[in-house]
């Protein structure tokens, strides 16, 4: 019985392993993996440049062996933090497996990836160099080496791991413990450098080379998500949630550098299209998001602004040709003539809930793009120009500052697409400020009562049909402030963008899709969305014509494992977790208790 009883319990203890490894060998395995994944970038890995990135050159990376470079640095930074070394020990706080894991895993998809395309690219594993083999074998060599690893570590071993670094290494900082506040804003300002820096790779990607995009958005997701599970993500989130103005500046700082770094104004292209549809995600962001009413007919309020303006631009084919507003003028009408729809719709609807608002919604948007489309002088008065819609749209000119031409500032100069993006940025300091000051409001917290349960907050006293209709109105306007500067960013206003769903954005299921995938109810993840969308089927042109099939699957496998979105909203967190630290590894206070249990 005794023996039977010893052996249970050293089956207990014995950490689970999906390969059994020698003792103590797996880390220097992982850390030999890397170092040999790191080396072989320097190695040719095919013969020919026909490949995108040029991978022929010894002794210097091109294309996707940068990203195999840094994946690999990142399995060896995340090796070497769990031997305690000095300077280190602060990528792991919560001391666990998996971010080793996820950041292996991660140099091995990109890594293969690289090898497979090239081999189907070229027709065969003939065109592979030797340095193409070394990658692979060596990327493979930190996989085994985690499989080796307890993913799970024990409470009672964590609790004495945790007490030993404090008495052994005394200078280690606890995950709670509060930095200098110049030592956070650097944090911060390091972190937007990097965001631009990443930013700027990923949109100058030539579309004719999927394989590197591809192999960046691999690189990308790995990485943050073995940060995420170290628990990193978790502390940025709490330094910049106490420094949020500061954080705010730096954003948009780092935005405005955008179009300064670059030399093509097709990327400012790219760029002010992503921020028009960030800007109309996040009005969406107010209904869907914090009222927590499904609008999948939002697209149409962008298309009232951006009519809107194009009647009042002096184009010649405006029914009103002979009249131009000025820019400010324009905007106001293009964001109110937005807000009367969306309560001349809301008023009579909002009284409905759930699917069936959702449907009405749906008319909603589909009513006003067939009507567009027919008031051309035959079908109905003459307005919109029908099919043909509304074109010429004249640049801006504001205060004498011609949008449509090129201008130096401080030495760089700005094509036309990126004196948009800056008005761009502008208009979303803008919407950021409206907001996020609406959300913290009492009118915000009514949103979000009437999301969670709206037959306990009108129980509470919250007329509900009023906190609605202000919700929907102001989304409305917001988008159709938006749309304003679409109109004349693309010189004309035709109706087929307009409608539920399309193989290309604007539509209102692109835009659902951005608030569901960057996270309901926060600022960046609408943004984030966005950009995501955006530039997906942009640099991968196979996919333009599946994009609502890949959209499609994203939302599934993220309804799956991270139903709150990218960028979690801490209160959908609570909602969709049973504590909001699940995925995040906590840090425990080590007592003479715990070290009494810890140690039987």
């Amino acid at each position: 019985m005794t023996e039977t009883t010893t052996a249970t319990a050293a089956t207990k203890t014995r950490p689970t392993t999906l390969i059994p490894l020698p003792a103590g060998a797996a880390r220097p395995l992982a850390l030999a993996g890397a170092v040999a994944t790191i080396a072989s970038t320097f190695l040719a890995w095919t013969w020919t440049d026909a490949f995108p990135g040029d991978l022929t050159i010894y002794a210097y990376p091109g294309g996707l062996q940068w990203m195999t470079l840094l994946a690999g640095i990142l399995v060896g930074l995340y090796a070497l933090a769990d031997y305690d070394i000095p300077g280190l020990r602060w990528l792991n706080p919560g001391r666990s497996n998996a971010p080793l894991t996820l950041a292996a895993l991660g140099s091995f998809a990109v890594t293969w990836f690289t090898v497979l395309a090239i081999a189907i690219t070229l027709g065969g594993l003939v065109n592979l160099e030797p340095g193409a083999y070394v990658a692979a074998v060596a990327s493979l060599l930190p996989v085994l080496a985690v499989l080796g690893l307890p993913q799970d570590r024990d409470d009672n071993q964590s609790a004495k791991e945790a007490l030993h670094a404090r008495i052994a290494k005394p200078d280690r900082i606890p995950a709670g413990t509060p930095l200098n506040g110049w030592l956070e804003r650097g944090i911060i300002t390091l972190i937007a450098v990097l965001g631009l820096y990443v930013f700027t790779y990923g949109i100058e990607t030539p579309a004719d080379e999927g394989e590197t995009f591809i192999g960046y958005l691999i690189l990308v997701i790995f990485a943050a998500w073995a940060l995420h599970t170290a628990g990193l993500l978790d502390r940025l989130s709490r330094i910049t949630t106490d420094n949020r103005a500061f954080t705010l500046a730096i954003g948009f700082a780092a935005a405005i550098a955008f179009p300064f770094t670059q030399s093509d104004d097709h990327y400012a292209n790219l760029g002010v299209n992503i921020l028009i549809f960030g800007t109309v995600a996040l009005g969406l962001n107010i209904v869907v998001g914090l009222a927590g009413l499904l609008d999948l007919g939002y697209v149409a309020f962008l298309g009232v602004g951006a009519y809107t303006a194009a009647l009042v631009s002096g184009s010649e084919f405006s029914r009103f040709s002979g009249v131009q507003f000025p820019f400010w003028a324009a905007a106001l009408s293009g964001a109110a003539a937005s807000l009367v729809f969306g309560v001349l719709i809301g008023a009579p609807t909002l009284r409905l809930r759930g699917d069936y608002l959702a449907i009405v919604t749906l008319g909603f948007g589909e009513i006003f793009r067939i009507a567009v489309n027919n008031m051309d002088g035959a079908s109905g008065p003459n307005i919109t120009g029908g099919p043909n819609g509304i074109s010429s749209i004249p640049d801006l000119d504001f205060l004498g500052f011609n949008f449509g031409e090129s201008h130096t500032i401080a030495g760089f100069e700005l094509g036309r697409f990126a004196n948009y993006y800056l008005l761009m940025v502008f208009i979303m300091a803008i919407v950021v400020l409206v907001y996020t000051r609406a959300s913290d409001s009492r009118i915000g917290r009514s949103w979000i009562a009437i999301r969670e349960d709206e037959t306990a907050a009108t129980a509470m006293g919250i007329n509900g049909f009023r906190v609605k209709l202000i919700a929907f109105a102001l989304g409305a306007s917001l988008a159709g402030l938006a749309g304003t500067v679409s109109a004349h960013v693309t010189y004309s206003v035709v109706p087929t963008p307009y409608q539920f769903a399309g193989s290309t954005p604007p539509n209102s299921a692109f835009l659902l899709a951005a608030v569901v995938l960057g996270g309901m109810g926060t600022v960046s993840g609408p943004l984030l969305g966005a950009a995501l969308l955006y530039l997906i089927p942009e640099k991968l042109t196979f996919l333009q014509n599946k994009s609502l099939l890949v959209f499609g699957i994203a939302l599934v496998v993220l309804m799956r494992f991270r139903p709150e979105g990218i960028i979690a909203d801490r209160r959908r967190q609570l909602e969709f977790h049973d504590t909001g630290q699940q995925d995040t590894p906590t840090t425990k206070l080590v007592t003479d208790t715990t070290l009494s249990k810890a140690g039987a």
